[in-house]
């Protein structure tokens, strides 16, 4: 499947009636110094896995790395502002973290449609984040998506 593109308004996402299985967008972003030390200030996980080289070099990732939903965050990312875009609602939301991200990697995050229950108005998506072909986070979540205006 093609992926699709932000709508130009960026206040309204796709609605379920637009969406179909297989439909797939994605954001690449590099993490910076400055998104951990963010990060860690808005989160209040001054961990110092994230932030304290020294102590991060006797750890088994032998140097700093990002937090985990930090990276994750651009599945929400994603989800908020490309597919299904915005109104969408997180419902649930399923991750593993398979491989730690440092400062300076750029993050391929794709997520893509797997299951619509038009009933519920519930979509079922999977998501990945890859750096180069590793995959360091995935998994699903269950997003509410508004119908079209009658």
């Amino acid at each position: 499947m093609e992926p699709v593109s932000p709508r130009l308004d960026n206040l309204v996402g796709f609605f379920l009636e637009d969406l179909h299985v297989g439909m797939s967008a994605r954001i690449q972003r590099t993490v910076t110094e400055a998104d951990i030390l963010l990060f860690a200030g808005v989160s209040g996980d001054t961990n110092p896995l994230h932030l304290n080289e020294a102590y991060a070099q006797g750890t088994m990732f032998r140097g700093r790395i990002a937090h985990g939903i930090l990276t994750a965050s651009l599945i929400s990312a994603v989800f908020g502002t490309m597919l299904p875009g915005p109104g969408a609602v997180y419902v649930t939301q399923n991750l593993r973290f398979k491989a730690p991200v440092r400062a300076g990697d750029t993050v391929d995050t794709r997520v893509t449609v797997a299951e619509i229950d038009p009933a519920r108005k519930r979509v079922v998506m999977q998501a990945t984040c890859r750096v180069g072909e590793r995959v360091v986070v995935d998994g699903d979540a269950i997003l509410m998506v508004p119908s079209r205006p009658a």
